[in-house]
């Protein structure tokens, strides 16, 4: 049985995966937004954490709040905005903070798109919020990539749900909304996985990421950026 925190839980893919984790024994600690968010739930939730992603300081009440319940075996970053202005804080600043902030976990996995395939490595527009949903998930997977370079005793893993209709996918989403769950339950319980750590992951299967993903100098240039940004290291703990 797996101690697992799943953001952006409370509607989803998100909601989906942390039901999915729950049916099956482990214990899941779920994020939202807002708390009335699982006020009429009667689902045995092990705990839930409550803040809007988008704001700082939230972010790191988040992680607070997260770490009470001690380390997790598995942080699932599903949390995700669309559109500007709060694409880059909720898709990419937040995870990189609660991932910097709480105590690290035995694995992490990070929710990209395909679409990081479109994304540009200017990071000039990540100190200016001027970036594309595709920019943000070519982020967030660069991300995930140093991290699984970084952190020896940390598995790290993205994974492209596919495009599920759900409320950010939208009701006319081709793909099976089972089958975008599948992977990070996978990932966050499976007693081995193949790579073991720094996979992009689509339909339980690895796929190359965009080059800039797994760039150590962009990766680097990354990792500097968010921490002059957000003044938190990522090297910290």
């Amino acid at each position: 049985m797996a101690l697992i925190f799943v953001t952006g839980a409370s509607s989803g893919l998100g909601r989906d995966t942390a039901v999915a984790l729950m049916e099956r024994g482990h214990d899941v600690v779920v994020h939202a937004r807002r708390a009335e968010r699982f006020a009429a739930e009667h689902r045995q939730w092990t705990g839930t954490v409550t803040g809007d992603l988008s704001e700082m300081d939230a972010v790191h009440e988040v992680a607070r709040q997260a770490n009470e319940f001690g380390r997790f075996d598995a942080v699932i970053h599903n949390a995700g905005a669309l559109h500007p202005p709060e694409a880059i804080p909720v898709n990419v600043i937040a995870p990189y903070v609660l991932t910097a902030v709480m105590v690290k976990p035995a694995r992490l996995i990070y929710l990209s798109s395909s679409m990081h395939r479109g994304g540009s490595a200017d990071l000039t527009r990540l100190a200016s919020l001027r970036a594309s949903y595709s920019d943000t998930k070519l982020w967030l997977t660069a991300l995930s990539q140093a991290v699984a370079f970084r952190w020896a005793d940390t598995v790290s893993h993205s994974v492209d749900p596919g495009w599920v209709p759900t409320r950010m996918g939208g009701s006319a989403a081709p793909d099976d909304r089972t089958e975008g769950r599948r992977t990070q339950v996978s990932l966050a319980t499976a007693p081995e996985v193949v790579p073991a750590s720094g996979g992009y992951w689509h339909h339980l299967r690895t796929e190359r990421p965009q080059a800039s993903a797994t760039d150590p100098d962009f990766q680097r240039r990354l990792i500097d950026e968010l921490t002059r940004i957000t003044g938190v290291s990522l090297d910290a703990q």
